[in-house]
């Protein structure tokens, strides 16, 4: 479906179970975002992948913190992606490059993440310094859907903090089923499921909300990625999903020098 059918499907279901009241308060939580799942051949999202190098514009400096140069994650197509995300990234935005150090002792310092776009007809994949580390690339198809936040996470307090307690226990254990693999009949129209997910909202197994800095109003912020356990490469120390972030103001202007690594660490 596309996204304005998708989106009133969603409307429908949550009518149906949450009445007319409070479903525009819930919808106005949905998110476009896409399941990012390993790819056929032929069945790729433009360049979106996990791994491999670097698609850059020449003279781009490669990232590093402290001296040791981040490792190229993966890479988002946002040319591919636009249909589903509308205004939300400036047209031309190209390529976005995913880095980070994966280093538990700076998980959570800005410095150990970067996101770099390239104009799609200018990029070019570069070879990354020697201390960097590169894993096999795997293109991933996209798979648009709406995301709503994890059942916990504080970005529900405005919307329901008048609600009764028994309703919002209702709505938030309907909101963990949706955000889970799942066979339940009732599972909302566009739900994402992937352990990979662009944009959107996290999903977030070890922690109850994004570990955004102290202070920052987490409806602020929005999502950029999360990335599970890979075949060969998992969170550093007791494990966890990586999540990159950014303020939601600096990712409509296309600064993405503002995005922060918001690990959820089990």
């Amino acid at each position: 479906m596309e996204p304005r059918e998708t989106l009133a499907a969603l409307h429908d279901f949550c009518v149906e179970r949450f009445g007319a009241e409070l479903t525009p308060r819930i919808v106005s939580l949905a998110r476009p975002g896409f399941d990012l799942r390993r790819a056929e051949p032929g069945e790729g999202s433009g360049h979106c992948r996990f791994g491999g190098r670097a698609m850059l514009e020449p003279g781009t400096p490669w990232p590093a913190c402290e001296d040791d140069p981040l490792s190229l994650f993966a890479v988002l197509d946002t040319d591919v992606l636009a249909p589903w995300l509308g205004d939300l990234v400036p047209a031309g935005t190209g390529l976005l490059n995913f880095f980070y150090l994966d280093d538990t002792g700076l998980a959570f310092e800005p410095e150990a993440v970067a996101v770099i776009a390239a104009r799609s007809g200018h990029a070019v994949e570069i070879d990354p310094p020697a201390e960097s580390k590169v894993f096999a690339p795997v293109a991933w198809k996209a798979e648009p859907g709406f995301a709503m936040p994890d059942g916990y996470d504080a970005a529900w307090e405005e919307i329901l903090d008048d609600v009764e307690y028994d309703t919002y226990e209702y709505i938030s254990d309907y909101v963990r089923i949706g955000n889970t693999e799942s066979d339940w009949l009732w599972a909302r129209p566009g739900v994402l499921t992937s352990g990979e997910i662009a944009f959107g909202w996290p999903m977030l197994p070890g922690t109850v909300s994004q570990n955004l800095p102290d202070g920052e109003d987490p409806n602020s912020f929005y999502h950029l990625l999360q990335l599970s356990d890979q075949g060969e490469w998992h969170m550093e120390g007791e494990g966890g999903w990586m999540h990159w972030s950014i303020p939601t103001q600096a990712l409509r202007s296309g600064d993405f020098s503002q995005a922060i690594p918001t690990p959820d660490m089990f």
